[in-house]
């Protein structure tokens, strides 16, 4: 179960990359939701994950979900 510090974390990260992706954030959930990324990375490695800047979490992100194969 989600914890309310991941819920609030997995929200700031979907909003940044809502604005980088100019793409809503309705949009970018259902990406991330469909790849596993929400639960299998931002939520599961959330520990490490949340120490990091935003910059380069919506760089990886970003990178992960096009090894993924969707373009963004």
């Amino acid at each position: 179960m989600c914890e309310k510090k991941e819920l609030s974390f997995s929200i700031f990260v979907l909003y940044s990359l809502a604005d980088k992706w100019k793409m809503s954030p309705a949009k970018v959930y259902k990406i991330l939701n469909s790849t596993g990324i929400l639960d299998n990375y931002i939520i599961k490695c959330y520990d490490v994950l949340h120490t990091q800047g935003k910059e380069y979490l919506v760089e990886d992100i970003t990178d992960f979900v096009r090894e993924k194969g969707v373009n963004v």
